[in-house]
C-alpha cells in the first residue's frame, strides 16, 4: 500500500526539539487508525526523551490536518466506532499530558480531528489563510476526540456551540481574537516564528518549565494553585538550574540550564 493509503507519523529529534509530523499529504493528512497507533508509540518515546519542546505539524503545503479519514469510519459498527473514538482520545490525551510544551504549526485547513489535535497542544501558531472548524454534525455525528471540551475551555460554551452546532468556520483572524491560536503570521514567516517560540521555551529552565505546565493544567482541572505553586517552588529551589539562573541574573549573563 502507498503511504497515502494508511499514512504515517514521523518523529525527528534535533537538539532539544522533537518534531512530530503527520505524513499523508495527498489526503490532507487525514488521520487513519494506523497513524493514531504510530502517534501513540512516538509520544511515549518523546515523553522519555531529552526534548525540551515538541513541534507538531502536517506534511505538505496544503493542510495541517482535515481530521479523521471519513472512509475509514463510515462503515463502522457502534462498537467499532467506540473503539475508534477511544483510540483517538488515548492519543490526544497522551499528547496533552506530555511534560514538554507542545506547539502546533497550522497551515491551510484545520478541521475536525485536526483541530482537536491542535487543541491538545499547549500553543498554536497559524498562517493568515488557515481555517478552523468542527463540522461533524454535518455528517450526522459529533466531535469525538475532545473538541467539545477543549474548545469550550478556550472560547467558552456559547462560541463552541456556534462552531459545532452551526458549523461555523473560523478564519485565522477570528481564531486569534477568540484565543484558539496564540500567534498569526504570514506564511513566509511561519518557520521563523516556530523556531523563536521553541527556542524561548528551550532556553528556560527545563524543570521549571515542566512544573509550570503541570501547575497550569492542574489549576485548570480544579486543583488549588495556592498549594501546588508552593510545592512547585519548593521543588525548583532544590535544582541546580535555579542556582545557575540566580547567578546569571546577578552577573547579567545568560544562564545555562542542564535540567538538574
Amino acid at each position: 500500500m502507498t503511504n497515502d493509503v494508511v499514512g504515517s507519523v514521523d518523529l525527528h529529534m534535533s537538539a532539544s526539539i522533537a518534531t512530530i509530523t503527520l505524513n499523508r499529504p495527498g489526503k490532507l493528512n487525514a488521520l487513519t487508525p494506523e497513524m493514531l497507533e504510530q502517534a501513540l508509540d512516538l509520544l511515549g518515546e518523546v515523553r522519555h526523551s531529552s526534548a525540551r519542546a515538541v513541534v507538531v505539524r502536517g506534511a505538505g503545503e496544503r493542510a495541517f490536518c482535515v481530521g479523521a479519514d471519513i472512509n475509514r469510519f463510515a462503515d463502522l459498527t457502534s462498537v467499532q466506532m467506540l473503539d475508534w473514538t477511544s483510540r483517538g482520545h488515548r492519543v490526544f490525551d497522551a499528547l496533552a499530558a506530555l511534560p514538554q510544551p507542545t506547539i502546533a504549526v497550522l497551515h491551510g485547513p484545520v478541521f475536525g480531528g485536526g483541530l482537536e489535535l491542535a487543541l491538545a497542544c499547549d500553543l498554536r501558531i497559524a498562517i493568515s489563510d488557515a481555517t478552523f472548524g468542527l463540522p461533524e454534525v454535518g455528517l450526522g455525528t459529533v466531535p469525538g476526540w475532545g473538541g467539545t471540551e477543549r474548545l469550550a475551555e478556550l472560547v467558552g460554551r456559547s462560541r463552541t456551540k456556534e462552531v459545532i452546532l452551526a458549523r461555523r468556520r473560523l478564519d485565522a483572524s477570528t481564531a486569534l481574537d477568540w484565543g484558539v491560536i496564540n500567534q498569526l503570521v504570514d506564511r513566509e514567516l511561519l518557520e521563523d516564528a516556530v523556531d523563536e517560540l521553541a527556542s524561548r521555551i528551550c532556553s528556560a529552565g527545563p524543570v521549571a518549565v515542566r512544573i509550570a505546565k503541570m501547575l497550569i493544567d492542574s489549576a485548570a482541572d480544579g486543583a488549588p494553585a495556592r498549594i501546588l505553586e508552593q510545592l512547585g517552588g519548593a521543588v525548583t529551589s532544590a535544582t541546580q538550574d535555579l542556582t545557575a539562573g540566580i547567578a546569571a541574573f546577578r552577573s547579567r549573563t545568560n544562564p545555562t540550564f542542564t535540567g538538574n
